[in-house]
């Protein structure tokens, strides 16, 4: 991927959760691509090594952990881990702690859907609950804890959907409520914070080039004609399309930008 600007994070520490593959592996090499020193998170140990091992290929400095979100414990511990494990872990010199925590990239989620509401079974729905808020809420509050303690604060972006708040489809509504709810929490814990330092902001992606955005029994060739005759942009966004406005809000370009919903979906919630 090609940047007009490569030095924006260096010497900063990002935490990016979800980065195992799609769009939260895409933000992960984009912030290690622009001198970020990245913490990966997920719950599966072999796809964050993927990441690890991709951003190191290009020269990049990142750190895979294992962490479920939707235990507090586990946000709370992997906060921590980005905050306090030693520089040489991430193959620098030293052995002395990172310090901080300035940008964590809330993306952790799953999509249990493709039936009426009234066909979801109830664990689906739990599950949905369980990762796609209470998880971004536990992540958000273990961060906001840490960067107020921080003389330079941080920037949050959750990712949320066009799913929920912009768009209402058939055979999504769990999927749909949990992104709305992302998105009003972002926007409620943007104005509690940002006097403590702590820019909060929210990216709502539409269908992108993951398998998420498939429909049942459609392959990639479907779903790019399937996007021509449906999306304004006649095109589904790829993922270094929606990690280039997460970069961007987690600047200091976007410094007085708080509580923003920005949209990436080629047009498709007009």
């Amino acid at each position: 991927m090609t940047t007009t600007n490569t030095t924006r994070f260096t010497g900063r520490t990002v935490l990016v959760t979800g980065a195992g593959s799609g769009i939260g592996r895409a933000v992960a090499l984009a912030f290690a691509a622009e001198g970020a020193q990245v913490v990966v998170a997920g719950r599966r140990r072999e796809p964050l090594d993927e990441t690890v091992r991709l951003i190191e290929d290009r020269g990049g400095k990142a750190l895979a952990v294992t962490a479920d979100v939707s235990r507090a414990e586990d946000a709370e511990a992997l906060v921590r881990a980005a905050v306090d494990l030693p520089r040489s872990r991430l193959r620098s010199s030293g052995g002395t702690p990172i310090g901080s925590l300035d940008v964590a990239v809330n993306n952790a989620g799953v999509f249990r859907g493709g039936q009426p509401l009234a066909d979801l079974p109830e664990a689906d729905w739990r599950e949905q609950l369980d990762v796609n808020v209470t998880g971004v809420f536990l992540a958000l509050r273990a961060e906001i804890r840490r960067m107020r303690t921080q003389p330079s604060g941080g920037a949050i972006v959750n990712v949320s959907s066009t799913f929920g708040a912009h768009t209402s489809p058939a055979g999504a509504a769990a999927y749909s409520a949990t992104k709305a709810a992302v998105t009003a929490l972002s926007r409620s814990a943007a104005a509690d914070h940002i006097r403590d330092g702590v820019r909060i902001n929210v990216v709502s992606p539409g269908a992108t080039a993951t398998p998420m955005s498939l429909r049942r029994g459609e392959t990639e060739a479907d779903r790019a004609e399937r996007a021509r005759a449906t999306l304004p942009l006649g095109r589904i966004s790829a993922t270094e399309e929606v990690a280039a406005a997460v970069l961007h809000l987690a600047s200091d370009a976007a410094a007085s930008t708080v509580g923003t919903d920005l949209v990436v979906d080629g047009g498709g919630s007009l």
